[in-house]
Formats: structure tokens, sequence, C-alpha cells
């Protein structure tokens, strides 16, 4: 690996933390509220990675219309605002990584198409080795968009050809390529590996320590 990289931009669900679970709960929450059918656990890891306007729109029956997408949208960060912590916790090993990467003077951050009110909760819960938080906010585009990432650097004072990404998903995948810098995939995620490789990855990790291998190489 580029012996000039000093930085590391992580996703977050499906790469730090299990966030599955909640999402599902306030997914369902929401559907229920509104008068429609609920969805499995693998359907909302199908759906999830674009944000959550496009998380509501995959879920809701087609002919939902638009303002209520957003009254939905509303319902659903009141809730998962307040159960995020229900049952979402870090990857086995995850933490480890993040302290030994910081221990070997990597700058960390984080960026995801979660709300950003709720990512800087998580951050701040599971993982204060982190540099910069940054969620879905107006004014910033969610990925794979290059905004979250843009907004990263500038908080961390860093330039694109010093970092690397890591996430889980073709999201991830076609974000560090917007944002002009290499991508790790991990395979503990919400995506298959087969999914992946059609999406252009090229480095991948089965474990966490798998991530600090590739970045030593």
């Amino acid at each position: 690996m580029d012996k000039n990289i000093n930085a590391v931009i992580f996703d977050l669900d499906g790469t730090l933390l299990y966030t599955l679970e909640d999402l599902k709960n306030a997914l369902n929450y929401t559907l229920k509220r509104f008068g429609m059918p609920g969805r499995t656990l693998d359907e909302t890891r199908r759906f999830v990675g674009r944000g959550l306007m496009v998380l509501l729109e995959k879920a809701t029956p087609p002919e939902t219309d638009e303002m209520t997408r957003r009254e939905m949208y509303n319902v659903f960060k009141d809730y998962y605002d307040a159960h995020c912590l229900d049952a979402t916790g870090p990857y086995e090993g995850v933490t480890e990584l993040l302290r030994k990467l910081k221990d070997e003077g990597y700058l960390l951050a984080i960026v995801s198409n979660k709300v950003d009110s709720a990512v800087k909760e998580l951050a701040e819960q599971f993982f204060p080795e982190v540099d910069a938080a940054i969620g879905e906010r107006p004014g910033v585009r969610p990925k794979p968009a290059p905004d979250t990432v843009k907004e990263a650097l500038l908080e961390l004072g860093k330039k694109p050809e010093a970092c690397i990404y890591v996430g889980d998903s073709e999201v991830d995948l076609a974000t560090a390529r917007a944002a002009g810098m290499p991508c790790i995939s991990v395979l503990w995620g919400f995506r298959e590996k087969e999914e992946l490789l059609e999406n252009g990855a090229t480095m991948f990790a089965e474990t966490p320590e798998d991530v600090l291998r590739i970045l030593d190489q």
C-alpha cells in the first residue's frame, strides 16, 4: 500500500457497526404508522446504503406519494434517534482495529448516508478514536456523491491521495472512485463478495485485521 496514506475513511453501517436490527425496527415502526406492510431483515439489508429517502422509496408501495414519504422520513428519524442503540454494536475486532490505527498515527473518519445526528451519536458512543463523523444533512449530497468524503477531508486537513476508504457496499466503491481514493471492501457487512466484484472491488478484508495487513503491505 502507498506509504503516503495516513488517513482512513470508514463507512458506518455494515462496516464498523451492525445496525441492521435497529434499522429494520425503525422502518417497520414507520411503515406501521402509515398503514403499510412491514419488511424483513433481509429486505432491509438490501434496501439500505443510499440514504433514508431511498430506503423509504424501496420499502413503501410504489404508489406512495412524495409528501407521504417526507412525513415518513421525520417519523423514522425521530424513532431511530431514540432507538439507534437498542441492538447496535461494533463488529468483532473493529474497536481493536481503530485503536491500532490510531496508535500507528492514522487519522480516522466516518462517512455515512445515515442522518448526521445519528452518525455523530454512534461515533461518540462507540468510536472515540474517530476524528470526524459526517452524515446526511441539507447541502451535503449522499453517497455515492463524494460530498461526505470531501467534508471529512476538510475536517482532517487531508487530500484524497493521503486517504484510503473502507466500506461494505457498491455505494462505497462508487464513493471512493468519485473521491479519488482506493477502497478496501469488507466481507462481514451487508453485501456479498460476488456483488462487490461486479462493482469493481479489488481489495477485500475478511476480518478487521486484514485492513491493517493491507495497509502494511
